[in-house]
């Protein structure tokens, strides 16, 4: 768990001010005359909805993006910066909310692109630039070569060398936009440390998260979007987690999980003895000897920590990963011969972990995001028929309530929680039997939090059969009608969520290991 901390004293340092801060993409106002300070040594975190403005602020504030109008002050003195590279080099660095790295470069080419170490001689001081990026790598407690590709970490391998950039910069102001959404929990202990360790030397730090209790730990003053102003802002010793749901959303956050209907019918999906081996190292199995079974009508969450192996059963369960043995059952059909694609069409989709590296496709609009999984229904003889998949788009679009200006506007335009919602409407289009989700809020807000549940809810009362995994404990108790607690590739608990309280799932998953065996012992004999 991430500990608390005591609060810094206020400063009086305004490192960089916005005044009337404005900006329009054609008759969308996007922010509407913000004003905003950020004072050295202090976290000040920014809270609201996807949408509300927090990112285009902080693009603006890095040289991203310029403002339609509206002033920024670095040090008291006025400034334009023509560039991300021109902020740079005034000190303002950001680490992005999609990862903003190239895959087929190593970890330390993408630490230093476009800012490469030179020798005397003009050529690239590769050596020193290792000897930097391992320094940073022990700092942040994660050992990684320097020469790896990027395409060969995990995805909360890729954050760290993501933050990792971020340090080398050596910025006076760091902005991290969604910094944690990959890491497990004792890389953000870690991430904390090294903020505490930037307050003190005078680096001023934004913080955004939609992890809020997280997200508090940390701060020292929190800033509160919506609609694209700014509506409420206090120290932290003042507010909670309350406050914070309110000023976004005007509810308590118990309040954003929808009923669940307690009726769930006949299985659906069936998984018995599932053996999957680690790619990285066969002779290890990632996922040992699962059994379990979601009904029609039941939304069941798969809760663990990072590095449980719940992605890898759910990518094996949809075909994505191979299977060293075990059964998969769809409807009483073994389904596992069956390709991706063929599980697809047979009823079972998954919504990946990563929606911009597996769950869309950059270059097409949100509309042909939606319906490409189901491209073939569209088809009259060798003929797409645009008036149905238009149809059908739409219809997808309203369900989902992905909010974009047209299903012709490119995917990028939209937030980080609609683009998720999108991947979620391409897999409801596909009409599935059963729904497999890998940590289907990572990165979203509590507002599309609240839809994407109620979402679920209202298509598990339709007969649709869920199954999400997790790592949000808040997730897991309130948004399931069953929860199943993953640790070290096997199941070691299933809990009635309505029954269970925080502290003994999470000891279940191992996130405190003196009581993880005992809470294993009690819960998981009767569950099978």
């Amino acid at each position: 768990m991430v500990s608390a901390q005591v609060s810094a004293p206020p400063s009086t340092d305004v490192v960089l001010r916005a005044t009337g801060i404005t900006k329009r993409y054609g008759g969308v106002e996007a922010l509407k005359g913000v004003d905003f300070e950020i004072r050295s040594g202090r976290v000040t975190t920014l809270f609201g909805e996807n949408g509300a403005g927090k990112s285009t602020l902080m693009k603006i504030v890095s040289g991203v993006e310029r403002p339609t109008s509206g002033a920024l002050e670095l040090d008291g003195e006025p400034i334009r910066f023509a560039s991300s590279d021109d902020a740079l080099d005034h000190g303002i660095a950001i680490i992005h909310q999609e990862l903003n790295l190239a895959p087929n470069l190593s970890v330390r080419d993408n630490i230093f692109l476009g800012r490469e170490l030179l020798t005397p001689f003009g050529s690239v001081d590769f050596a020193a630039e290792d000897k930097v990026v391992r320094e940073l790598m022990e700092r942040l407690e994660e050992d990684l070569d320097p020469a790896v590709k990027v395409a060969d970490l995990r995805l909360g391998q890729q954050q760290i060398v993501e933050i990792a950039g971020a340090l080398a910069a050596d910025a006076r102001v760091l902005i991290m936009d969604e910094p944690t959404s990959a890491l497990s929990a004792n890389e953000v202990e870690v991430l904390f440390k090294v903020i505490e360790d930037l307050k003190s030397e005078g680096v001023a730090i934004v913080y955004i998260s939609h992890h809020l209790e997280e997200a508090l730990h940390v701060t020292d003053r929190a800033v509160v979007f919506r609609d694209g102003e700014l509506v409420a802002e206090a120290e932290a010793a003042d507010i909670d987690l309350g406050w914070v749901v309110e000023k976004m959303v005007g509810a308590a956050d118990e309040e954003v999980f929808a009923d669940l209907a307690p009726n769930p019918g006949e299985a659906v999906l069936e998984v018995e003895g599932l053996v999957v081996a680690d790619p990285q190292a066969p002779e290890r199995n990632v996922v040992d000897h699962v059994s379990l079974r979601v009904r029609a009508g039941e939304v069941v969450c798969l809760y663990g920590l990072m590095g449980a192996g719940r992605t890898e059963l759910m990518e094996a369960v949809a075909g994505r990963m191979p299977v060293v043995s075990g059964k998969v059952s769809l409807e009483g059909e073994d389904i596992g011969r069956l390709n991706v694609r063929d599980r697809i069409d047979r009823g079972l989709g998954l919504v990946p972990e990563d929606r911009q590296r597996d769950g869309l496709v950059p270059q097409l609009s949100v509309g042909r995001n939606i319906s490409l999984a189901s491209i073939g229904d569209f088809m009259r003889g060798i003929f797409l028929s645009g008036r149905i998949e238009d149809r059908r788009i739409d219809e997808g679009l309203a369900k989902t309530r992905v909010k974009t200006s047209s299903p012709k506007a490119p995917i990028g335009s939209l937030s980080g929680g609609n683009q998720q919602k999108a991947v979620i409407s391409k897999m409801l289009l596909t009409e599935p039997t059963v729904l497999l989700l890998d940590e289907p809020t990572r990165g979203i807000d509590v507002g599309a939090r609240a839809e994407i549940y109620s979402l679920l809810a209202q298509q598990a009362q339709q007969g649709l059969g869920v199954l999400y995994v997790t790592s949000e404990i808040g997730e897991a108790i309130n948004g399931s009608n069953r929860l199943i607690v993953m640790h070290k590739g096997r199941l070691v608990a299933e809990f009635d969520p309505r029954e269970v309280d925080r502290h003994t799932v999470m000891a279940a998953s191992g996130e405190n290991a003196d009581l993880a065996d005992e809470s294993a012992q009690n819960q998981m004999g009767a569950s099978q």
